[in-house]
C-alpha cells in the first residue's frame, strides 16, 4: 500500500519524494513528527494528503496562547435531561491531528498534547479515554518568528521521533506547482488509496522487518558517540535509539527490504538525532551547525560488520 500511498500524496506535493517517505516511516514506527518550515511550503496540505490517502480521520487545530487543554482533549458538560456530566470528545479523538505552530501556545497546552502523544489515551475528570490505535500528530513551528511563542524545550522535543523540513522546491517542481493549481488545488480531487486497517497491517509488518544484531549495535554506537562529542553537551537519550531502529527498519520496509541495512540508519539518523542533541557553549558560540556535528559523528562512527 505505501507505493500507492507515496505516488498518491507526490500529486499535490512536488518534489519532496523523500521527505512524503521519511513521514511515512514515521507513521509506520508509530511515531509523531516535527515540521519546522517558513510558512507556505506545504506542511498542512502534506498531512491532509497523507490522511486522504489513507483514508484516515483528520483534524487541525490552530494553537493559540488562548488555547486550553481542554480544548484538545475534550471536557465533561452538565446534560439536564439525563442530569450527568456527558464528555465531549476534544480533536485529539482522531487519526492524524496537525498542530499547527504547537509553540503558540502555552506550555500547559503543549503538555497536554504530548501526554496524549506518549500515552495515546487522555484523562478527564479521573475518566481514561482511549485515542485511535492509528493517532498520528503533525506538529509544526515557524523557525523565522519567535515573538509571543513558547518554545518547545528539550525534553519535549525528544516526544517527537523525527523533525524535518518540506524546504523550498526547486524551479521545476514551482512550475509544476503554479501548472497544477492554475483552477484548482488537486488536494481536492484526492483520493484515498488504502484504508485505516491496510495501514494497521502495514505497521505491523514494519515490526517483522529483521535488523541483525550487528545493525543494533551500529545504532546503539552512533547515539553514544552522540554523548560524547566535544561539541555536545548532552547527547541522545535510549528513546533515540529505539526511535532510531524503528524508523531504520520502516524505511527499509518502504523500500522494499525485510531486512535493515546500515545505510538505512545512516539515512534517517539526521530525522531522528537532531533535536535530541544538545551543543555546548563553546560550539554555539563556534556557531557550529547541528547537521555537521551529526555528520561527523556518522562518518566516524565505523560499520559493524557481521560476524
Amino acid at each position: 500500500m505505501h507505493e500507492r500511498v507515496i505516488e498518491n500524496v507526490e500529486k499535490v506535493i512536488k518534489g519532496k519524494s523523500e521527505q512524503i517517505k521519511i513521514v511515512l516511516a514515521a507513521m509506520y514506527a508509530g511515531g509523531h513528527v516535527l515540521l519546522e518550515d517558513v510558512p507556505g511550503v506545504g506542511k498542512t496540505i502534506l498531512a491532509r494528503s497523507l490522511a486522504i490517502s489513507l483514508g484516515l480521520n483528520f483534524k487541525r487545530v490552530q494553537f493559540t496562547p488562548d488555547l486550553l487543554p481542554t480544548d484538545l482533549t475534550g471536557l465533561s458538560i452538565y446534560d439536564r435531561k439525563t442530569e450527568t456530566f456527558v464528555f465531549r470528545e476534544g480533536p485529539v479523538f482522531t487519526d492524524i491531528l496537525l498542530a499547527d505552530e504547537i509553540n503558540r501556545a502555552t506550555p500547559r497546552t503543549q503538555s497536554a498534547l504530548l501526554e496524549a502523544m506518549a500515552e495515546r489515551q487522555v484523562t478527564v475528570d479521573g475518566v481514561t479515554h482511549k485515542l485511535s490505535n492509528n493517532f498520528f500528530v503533525i506538529a509544526t513551528q515557524n523557525p523565522i518568528e519567535y515573538e509571543g511563542t513558547f518554545p518547545l524545550p528539550e525534553a519535549q522535543l525528544d516526544r517527537f521521533t523525527i523533525r524535518i523540513s518540506l524546504g523550498y522546491p526547486d524551479k521545476e517542481s514551482e512550475m509544476e506547482i503554479l501548472e497544477s493549481q492554475k483552477v484548482r488545488h488537486p488536494i481536492d480531487e484526492l483520493k484515498a488509496v488504502g484504508t485505516s486497517e491496510e495501514f494497521s497491517n502495514e505497521k505491523l509488518r514494519v515490526r517483522e522487518v529483521k535488523i541483525s544484531q550487528e545493525v543494533k549495535e551500529y545504532i546503539v554506537n552512533i547515539v553514544d558517540a552522540t554523548r560524547r562529542h566535544e561539541s555536545l553537551k548532552y547527547g541522545s537519550s535510549p528513546r533515540g535509539s529505539l526511535a532510531l531502529m524503528h524508523v531504520s527498519m520502516a524505511w527499509a520496509y518502504i523500500n522494499g527490504r525485510d531486512f535493515v541495512l546500515p545505510d538505512d540508519v545512516k539515512k534517517v539518523a539526521p530525522y531522528v538525532l537532531i533535536h535530541r542533541i544538545i551543543q555546548n557553549t563553546e560550539s554555539k558560540i563556534l556557531r557550529e551547525a547541528k547537521e555537521d556535528i551529526l555528520n561527523d559523528i556518522l562518518e566516524k562512527v565505523p560499520v559493524v560488520v557481521e560476524k
